[in-house]
């Protein structure tokens, strides 16, 4: 028998504690924390994300972008997401966000079904984009409490996370100024900290250290590796062959539309000729 409960229970179940006896949160994130790592040793892990034979087409049908891909990603790991350009990624990427909708298969979050029940399947996510679009004419500290507004992250709470990653980004003396007047890589900043401030379960990112100097790509590997020690989940897309490798658990290879590999880093040198390194491994099998 399965006593496991999905994690969107155990989050409401905790919201009810802290809105009904004032309890604190950091002690409730605690327990939750420890519940999922309780899960994870005797169930081998929480599915989190799963894709059921997901394919996607362009073109009237003639343009097959993704190729009936099956993943089953579980709470508690990093999953990088690699291909060549115009593999799949990012198309794969929207569909699981709820941008884009696939002609077939299913999507699930935490075991809520994207397309049957979108606005709780996107309360368990946080997305960045690979080209954030955000509103120019707003100022920084108006933008994040937007995002804070739609998310109903009470005023207290919201203001200690934003202090909290607006100086591990370095953005805290620039968050009263208008976004228009921002580099790309404060923008890309500014949207990393939009999509932590609520702490989501699942952590999705495409493209992520792009515009981002050393220091600020540092942090965002610190942030995502603390997240799933948390027992929460990081899926980003990458070029960054050298990251993937040292930051994640598990790695998915798509080319053409279809996972042509999927694994640890063992698991994929087992399975290549080339094993030196994943950038060998990549080469080689997207030849």
């Amino acid at each position: 028998m399965d006593f496991r409960l999905p994690l969107y229970i155990i989050l409401y179940m905790l919201d009810m504690f802290i809105f009904c006896y004032n309890i604190n949160e950091k002690l409730l994130q605690k327990l939750y924390t420890c519940y999922i790592i309780y899960i994870t040793d005797i169930k081998g892990g929480i599915t989190l994300l799963k894709l059921q034979n997901i394919s996607k087409t362009y073109s009237k049908g003639t343009v097959k972008a993704v190729d009936n891909v099956n993943l089953d990603i579980k709470s508690g790991e990093i999953f990088g997401f690699l291909g060549p350009n115009g593999a799949g990624k990012t198309t794969t990427i929207k569909m699981i966000v709820g941008l884009l909708k696939p002609d077939s298969g299913k999507i699930s979050i935490n075991g809520i079904d994207i397309l049957e029940n979108p606005i709780e399947a996107k309360k368990q996510i946080s997305y960045v984009p690979d080209s954030p679009e955000i509103y120019d004419k707003l100022k920084g500290i108006e933008y994040l409490n937007f995002i804070a507004d739609i998310y109903e992250i009470p005023k207290d709470i919201r203001q200690e996370r934003m202090e909290k990653y607006l100086e591990i980004f370095n953005l805290k003396d620039a968050v009263g100024d208008i976004i228009g007047s921002y580099s790309h890589g404060m923008k890309q900043k500014l949207v990393l900290i939009s999509a932590l401030i609520h702490e989501p379960n699942l952590f999705i990112l495409d493209e992520p250290m792009v515009g981002l100097d050393p220091k600020s790509s540092f942090q965002l590997k610190e942030i995502m590796r603390q997240r799933c020690d948390e027992g929460k989940t990081v899926f980003f897309s990458t070029h960054v062959l050298e990251v993937a490798e040292k930051l994640c658990d598990r790695i998915a290879i798509i080319n053409k539309g279809k996972i042509i590999a999927l694994g640890t880093m063992d698991e994929l040198r087992n399975h290549a000729e080339e094993r030196e390194s994943l950038e060998n491994i990549f080469l080689e099998l997207t030849e």
